[in-house]
């Protein structure tokens, strides 16, 4: 639901999908960017091109066996691929299409990919400010978004999933603290560094949990799955107020959840129309029927 931006499990596309089928172009799959291993629910479109990567600094094409000008040659011949005509046939165009948008993601990224000086590899995605280190791959993913929002690549919206698990059933304070502590680490270093880049007025983050937890500890040091979840607005142009109410832990629901005070709905429908600038009726189900909360300055 929070991935499709409904509450119906029959779509099949995601709520910044619809709203890049609305505003998006046939030839930017960079207009919609999942960094991770596969493409997130949310950004999943009908008619237009998104892109999923694991880091700007690692898109490349494999083959087993094939390096140095071989790989070089290989290179071209998939850019040549994208160039053919597809005389009529539907499959052929789809195919040749996306041969072509590889090889155009591929000549974008180009600046980022890895080189070597003096026998040592330069790191292309030198940022401004200190991320968190160690081997996880969210703070890496955020600093190669900031470089790549700074060198103009055509960006509209972009999906990563940030570290640690949430599904604390057992063992929940250390598991979550560590979770929460790189996650918001990450995050306000991304936000450092957009504003050393000049570009802090142009990014708005959304930060959300797909599920919230029983108050109840459940004996074995975890919470259980439950309702009213939660989310952040983060960003130079977020208001910085709170929306909805903490209902407290005095009056539950039937099944022991936290109260929901306000619908995701809403807040969707807010990011649709007061910072995306587009007809949250044409991407939210029945937007109509939700407040719109105040997310910008």
């Amino acid at each position: 639901y929070w991935e499709v931006g409904a509450t119906d499990d029959r779509l099949a596309t995601g709520w910044m999908g619809r709203y890049l089928d609305r505003v998006g172009r046939p030839d930017n799959p960079l207009q919609g960017l999942a960094l991770d291993w596969s493409l997130a629910p949310s950004l999943a479109t009908g008619r237009v091109p998104v892109a999923s990567i694991d880091a700007p600094d690692r898109y490349d094409f494999w083959a087993r066996g094939v390096w140095g000008d071989v790989h070089e040659r290989m290179l071209q011949a998939i850019g040549k691929l994208g160039a053919l005509p597809a005389r009529g046939d539907a499959a052929l165009e789809m195919a040749t299409e996306a041969a072509r948008q590889s090889w155009q993601l591929y000549e974008q990224l180009e600046p980022f990919r890895p080189v070597e000086k003096d026998g040592k590899e330069v790191d292309p995605i030198a940022s401004p400010v200190a991320y968190p280190g160690g081997d996880e791959a969210f703070p890496r993913r955020l600093a190669g978004l900031a470089a790549m929002i700074a060198a103009g690549l055509p960006l509209r919206c972009v999906a990563l999933t940030a570290p640690g698990s949430y599904d604390t059933h057992d063992g929940q304070p250390k598991e979550l603290t560590d979770g929460l502590a790189l996650t918001a680490a990450s995050l306000l270093a991304f936000q450092r560094d957009l504003e050393a880049r000049g570009v802090a007025d142009r990014v708005l983050v959304l930060v959300w949990s797909e599920f919230g937890r029983r108050p109840q500890e459940n004996g074995s040091n975890g919470t259980d799955h439950g309702a009213a979840g939660t989310a952040f607005v983060l960003g130079a142009k977020a208001s910085g107020r709170m929306v909805g109410e903490f209902p407290g832990l005095g009056k539950l629901d039937d099944d022991d959840n936290l109260l929901a005070t306000s619908d995701f709905r809403g807040l969707y429908a807010s990011l649709v129309e007061d910072w995306l600038g587009a007809d949250a009726e044409a991407v939210i189900p029945e937007a109509r029927r939700f407040a719109r909360p105040a997310i910008l300055k």
